[in-house]
């Protein structure tokens, strides 16, 4: 309990002995707009909290004194003072925000309102950085912030930065808020290449950044071209490979496909489980010196203290993690570090400046006070904290659900939609096509009755035709009468003819014996052509058996016939010997599909890593590369290293860094 003096320097009074009684005076009660307690004029402080004390001040003289202070008060000095205030700017990885401060304020409250302003609850991992001559300083919580060393000019501008980072993203960041400011960091720092990240990485985190950028890939909408814009990839990873953008952005997009159906916070959380793997994630580098005075680098980080060659940021050479300290402190430019073990001499090194000092020790307090509180039960916020996530990613998922279920009935009403229109464009085709055929219809109406009409006139003309054959026909068999005398005169004629037959028949008999001479001649003229037929024949039989003897019985078939037959079975075996090749490759390919799929993560790096490994430009290898490649020659990962160095004793490790 405060004494009476304290209550006294603090402006409050002091209670009453318990011997001593209270009164207080018979005062009107509180006015409507007195906010439920009276008082004087312009917050003049009420009369009602007056004390009194028996036999020290009676009512009267005390209701006297409040008069003669209340009369002596003027409007002036009733009014209160408008307390004085600062801009402030705070910048946030996507935003910045401006604050008015009061003068009074210290590094809490200011740290408070931007925390209250970002709706951010997870505050321990966060702190407001600002530049001190190229020096990198966080605002202390118990100090007034202009009595920093920051500028004097407005607005005063800070950075709003993640100060401590996590062991592990999935389980220690609760709030989707700092999985977002989390995963905005860490992208700069790779993206700003002051965390090492191989080639192969690179490529899978963007595409974690696209998917929690732009949600899945639809190649409809994410055509090619469409991360033409956007800054994905560190420049030493475009510029250590003979690749295109457009080759790059093929890369991204093929494993951008892969992650359909993550939210945006799944895929940031994913992107920080990846990126938490790489050796200088969350690691901060101060230049040291041993006693020896050998230029070192002190990595800080959640893990521990570990001590790097300054040419090899990527493996320490010795590491000490937090369980194993027991204190940290410095004096000017020394900083001394007490193992646990009390037995073991503690070790020191000097930084270059004094506030380098300060800035270690901040860091190694709170990440060792972290890294205590990790390994003890949750206290009872974050447990709240937690709960209320996963309530809220439930809901989420619940409401990503509804989405999915509302996008695939709205996609499926669409395609009604198109099917209806579809529809109705072909029934209006048909209906046009319709209309064509009914006016082609009725122009074929018209060309028939005119050609009926036609056929109406010839029939008319053939009916004046067949009149005019009818009286032909009279005519004609008028003439066949006239014909029949003129066959009686033919016939008396045929008997003239008989009589002169007679005649030339007597005439034939003289004749015959003049032919009866002729015919012996023509005897004699027959055996000669007999006999020179006969020699014909001879010479010609035997020019026909030579020719006959020449010709193949075989010359009429085609020669190409057996032939074909072979080329035939040839093709039809060839076929189906390449149907079989065609569906082992089919049967094969699903099989390596299969596989792929089940593959580990590392192994699909591995595998980006080898197909662009033909196009790597060997000349342009950092060190940082040279000495990645090596590592993972030797096996050798973050944790996996950290874990060989703790195997030795903490005496030899401090041997071991005494000797460097």
């Amino acid at each position: 309990m405060p004494t009476n003096r304290e209550r006294e320097r603090r402006g409050v009074a002091a209670p009453a002995p318990a011997a001593e009684g209270r009164i207080k005076p018979s005062l009107p009660q509180p006015s409507a707009h007195s906010n439920g307690s009276f008082g004087g004029p312009f917050g003049c402080p009420p009369l009602a909290h007056l004390t009194f004390r028996w036999g020290q001040l009676d009512l009267p003289e005390a209701l006297k004194m409040a008069g003669a202070i209340a009369s002596r008060m003027s409007f002036s000095s009733l009014k209160r003072k408008q307390p004085k205030t600062f801009t402030v700017r705070i910048v946030t990885m996507e935003a910045e925000m401006e604050f008015n401060c009061e003068v009074k304020w210290k590094g809490k409250d200011l740290f408070d309102l931007v925390c209250r302003t970002l709706g951010l609850r997870e505050t321990w991992f966060f702190g407001l950085q600002y530049m001190i001559k190229d020096t990198m300083a966080w605002l202390k919580m118990d100090k007034k912030v202009l009595d920093h060393d920051v500028p004097k000019e407005e607005p005063v501008t800070f950075h709003f930065l993640a100060k401590f980072y996590p062991e592990n993203a999935e389980e220690e960041l609760v709030q989707e808020i700092t999985q977002h400011l989390f995963f905005l960091q860490v992208k700069k720092q790779i993206l700003d290449e002051k965390i090492y990240c191989p080639p192969e990485a690179s490529v899978l985190l963007a595409s974690y950044a696209v998917q929690a950028k732009y949600g899945d890939y639809d190649p409809s909408v994410h055509k090619r071209g469409f991360l033409a814009q956007e800054e994905l990839l560190p420049k030493r990873v475009i510029n250590l490979y003979q690749m295109t953008p457009e080759m790059w952005e093929e890369r991204i997009t093929a494993w951008y496909g892969q992650h359909r159906g993550r939210a945006r916070d799944e895929a940031e959380m994913e992107y920080l489980k990846i990126a938490q793997d790489l050796e200088m994630y969350g690691v901060n580098y101060f230049a040291i010196r041993n006693k020896k005075g050998t230029e070192l680098l002190l990595g800080v980080d959640a893990l521990g203290l570990h001590i790097y060659d300054p040419e090899n940021k990527l493996t320490p050479k010795i590491s000490f993690p937090w369980n194993e300290i027991r204190n940290v402190s410095y004096s000017d430019k020394e900083f001394t570090i007490k193992p646990l073990d009390k037995k073991i001499d503690v070790f020191k090194f000097n930084s270059s400046k004094l506030r380098v000092n300060k800035l270690i020790l901040q860091l190694c307090i709170g990440n060792h006070d972290l890294f205590m509180r990790r390994r003890k039960a949750d206290s009872l916020e974050v447990q709240q904290m937690k709960a209320q996530a996963r309530e809220e990613k439930a809901r989420k998922q619940m409401e990503r659900q509804r989405l999915a279920r509302e996008k695939q009935m709205r996609e499926e009403a669409e395609r009604t939609r198109d099917e209806l229109e579809r529809r109705l464009l072909q029934l209006k085709e048909e209906a046009t096509m319709a209309n064509e055929a009914l006016m082609r219809s009725e122009e074929t109406a018209d060309l028939l009755a005119e050609k009926a009409q036609i056929t109406e006139e010839e029939a008319k003309l053939l009916a004046q035709k067949a009149a005019e054959a009818e009286q032909e026909m009279q005519r004609i068999k008028a003439t066949a009468i006239r014909t029949e005398e003129e066959k009686r005169l033919m016939e008396q004629k045929v008997l003239e003819a008989e009589m002169l037959a007679l005649k030339m028949a007597e005439e034939s008999e003289r004749r015959a014996k003049e032919a009866d001479q002729l015919k012996q001649d023509l005897q004699e003229a027959r055996d000669s052509e007999r006999r020179a037929k006969q020699k014909l024949l001879e010479i010609t039989n035997k020019s026909s058996y030579t020719q006959a003897m020449n010709v193949s019985p075989a010359a009429a078939l085609p020669a190409d016939l057996p032939s074909y037959g072979l080329i035939s079975e040839s093709l039809s075996f060839d076929f189906k010997d390449t149907d079989m090749k065609r569906l082992s490759m089919e049967i094969e390919k699903e099989k390596v599909e299969y596989m792929e799929k089940s593959k580990h993560l590392q192994e699909q790096l591995n595998e980006l890593k080898t197909e662009i490994e033909a196009l790597k430009l060997k000349e342009r290898e950092t060190a940082m590369d040279i000495l990645h490649n090596e590592s993972n020659d030797r096996g050798n990962s973050k944790h996996n290293t950290i874990k060989k160095l703790t195997l030795q004793s903490t005496k030899s490790r401090v041997a071991f860094f005494e000797e460097l």
